[in-house]
């Protein structure tokens, strides 16, 4: 079982910028899954508003890696690939009525993130974009 998702990446001062959905204890990578036949930017386009209240502009998306992991919570078997993407955005970042909190993480906070969002952490580190 392929659980499709992307993901916006936001690096700031060394940080990046991540979401916990209400009703969970786990930070994710902004973002989620396509929806019929969504292309990745439109995908992530819509759930970066629906999450983050913010218009990413999808001229300025760029392709930074996509990873692949399994992990606990997911079903026997499953694997979760995530496109991920930096983009330019207007507005204000603010949680939405899905996200209960937004927060900057260093790599120091690497085991707060699933195991794909870990993979994407480790690439930021090696490339000296997270700290």
């Amino acid at each position: 079982m392929l659980i499709d998702t992307v993901a916006w990446v936001r690096v700031v001062d060394g940080r990046i910028l991540c979401a916990r959905p209400r009703g969970k204890d786990v930070f994710y990578i902004p973002g989620g899954k396509r929806e019929g036949a969504e292309k990745d930017v439109e995908t992530l386009v819509r759930e970066i508003e629906e999450e983050l209240t913010v218009a990413l502009d999808p001229g300025t998306a760029r392709h930074v890696g996509t990873y692949e992991a399994g992990g606990p919570g997911l079903p026997e078997g499953a694997v979760v690939r995530m496109a991920c993407y930096t983009a330019s955005y207007e507005g204000e970042l603010a949680p939405s009525s899905e996200i209960e909190e937004i927060s900057w993480f260093s790599y120091a906070d690497r085991d707060r993130v699933p195991p794909v969002d870990q993979l994407l952490f480790d690439d930021l580190r090696d490339a000296g974009e997270l700290r």
